[in-house]
């Protein structure tokens, strides 16, 4: 991973720079040399969103390279814009193979300087990230070391900044690690081995149970999902204790954990199962926020489940038409084999509540399609029943730039799970997908206050982002973390 650090600027310092200018203040800077302003002022750069240009110049007889990367206006300005203007300079720097890269200082009061560092060095973790352990002859032309630099007055603050910054984004990549992986290698068992490595690693404590403890705790919507598959499923536990004196305060994580999803008898068209590694997604995102809460040593209870398995077909599969049971007692009429995630989520969520005792729970999910067709792939779809706890994830939506929208959740939207041959249908039809998808799993989380966060359209990227390469994007660890931070008496 890339190597983070923070060190006093000055301008003539050695080395290779990049500067963050805003169209207001880019006529204000301190420039490294007295020819770089007038090699600006030539090129036309005038702060804009989105600009990345790059000058050489020498200095005391050794080349210099600068990137100057654009933020736009001061007064639209917010902490995502420096993530993508620092992915945009990263791209830059790759393509002059630059291997360490300084960023000047920011020295406006807003944002603060702790908070720019923070960005900052998630987005050069995140943007230097190449999944490439498969390939025989890795990229070797990558950043290998990005230094924030500071003014002496500042040092506290941007060193805690960066430093969280380093933290999250490595935690996140750590997600992004486990989605990438390919599915026979990726199984169910193999997740709750890389859970067990992240806790013994970060410092939290791990549980596993096999398919005999599954069963005696009667999880039988969870075990109807896993039947087809020879790789049989896990459900993990991980839990930290931070908060000894409030030990009855304790924030759930649930998280989908569906390694291979084939769509069972209710098959997926081809085009899509190249994909469907990525269903595990939320199971990745609990694992990772996991392990930076522990690194950070937060002082709050958490605990994660997630109940692990593959969709496959076979003649032991669940199938169409089927009534099956749940650990709540509730049956359920299976309408179709590929609306399995919220089977396993409603046990999870109902053990979660049930036996470890959590007092808010949060379940994220690559659940639905409709997701996609309702918010694209920029914004996470939630649905709630705790408007207080909404507001504490949006808080945390805008300090991690993981975009969140929460959906409607009317009376009207729950009349369509229902039906007479059991107490839940497992789909409500093709209105409003997203929504009946979340409120089957709400029928499952009794009286607690509950987040469900669908990031069926934000776990994936087809193609490279600002700071975001093709593949997983790790989304929901940076989100989870900053809730997290929000519930620290």
């Amino acid at each position: 991973m890339l190597e983070i650090g923070a060190v006093v600027y000055k301008p003539e310092n050695k080395g290779d720079l990049v500067i963050f200018v805003t169209e207001e203040n880019i006529s204000q800077i301190e420039w490294p040399a007295a020819e770089v302003g007038d090699l600006i002022s030539e090129s036309g750069l005038e702060g804009k969103f989105g600009e990345a240009v790059s000058f050489s110049f020498l200095q005391a007889g050794r080349l210099r390279r600068l990137i100057v990367a654009g933020l736009g206006k001061t007064e639209d300005l917010d902490l995502e814009k420096f993530r993508k203007a620092c992915g945009r300079a990263l791209k830059e720097a790759e393509k002059l193979k630059i291997k360490e890269l300084t960023a000047g200082p920011w020295q406006e009061e807003l944002p603060a300087a702790g908070d720019v560092a923070r960005a900052l060095a998630e987005a050069a973790v995140l943007g230097s990230y190449r999944f490439d352990r498969h390939l025989s002859k890795p990229n070797d032309e990558c950043l290998k070391s990005f230094k924030i630099g500071y003014l002496s007055e500042r040092k506290d603050e941007v060193l805690e900044g960066a430093g969280l910054g380093e933290i999250l984004g490595g935690a996140t990549c750590l997600a992004r690690d486990l989605v990438n992986e390919p599915a026979n290698l990726m199984t169910p068992a193999q997740l709750a081995k890389e859970a067990e490595r992240a806790g013994e690693k970060y410092g939290f404590a791990v549980e596993v149970l096999e398919e005999e403890a599954i069963e005696n705790l009667k999880m039988e919507a969870f075990l109807q999902v896993a039947r087809a598959s020879t790789n049989r499923p896990r459900l993990i536990i991980m839990r930290y204790f931070g908060d000894g004196e409030n030990s009855e305060d304790i924030l759930g994580f649930v998280g989908k954990g569906i390694t291979f999803d084939s769509g069972g008898l209710s098959l997926k068209p081809g085009t899509s199962l190249p994909t469907m590694k990525y269903d595990m997604g939320g199971s990745a995102a609990v694992i990772g926020a996991m392990s930076a809460i522990a690194q950070r040593k937060l002082p709050l209870n958490v605990v994660a489940v997630v109940a692990a398995c593959e969709n496959l077909i076979s003649g032991a599969g669940y199938r169409p038409g089927d009534v099956i049971g749940s650990m709540a007692g509730k049956s359920i009429l299976i309408n179709s084999t590929d609306a399995e995630g919220r089977l396993t989520l409603a046990d999870a969520v109902h053990y979660i509540i049930a036996e470890e005792k959590v007092t808010a729970v949060v379940d994220v999910a690559t659940l639905t399609g409709a997701a996609i067709v309702a918010l694209g792939n920029t914004t996470t779809g939630v649905l709630t029943n705790d408007d207080a706890l909404y507001k504490k994830l949006q808080a945390a939506s805008e300090k991690s730039g993981e975009r969140v929208w929460q959906l409607p959740s009317f009376p009207e939207y729950r009349e369509l799970n229902k039906t007479p041959l059991a107490d839940l249908a497992n789909t409500g039809g093709r209105a409003a997908g997203t929504i009946t998808a979340g409120l089957f799993i709400e029928e499952f989380v009794q009286e607690t206050p509950w987040l469900h966060l669908d990031i069926a359209g934000t776990a994936y990227t087809s193609k490279n982002l600002d700071y975001t390469v093709e593949g997983a994007t790790g989304v929901g660890v940076r989100l989870l973390y900053h809730l997290a931070e929000d519930f620290v008496k």
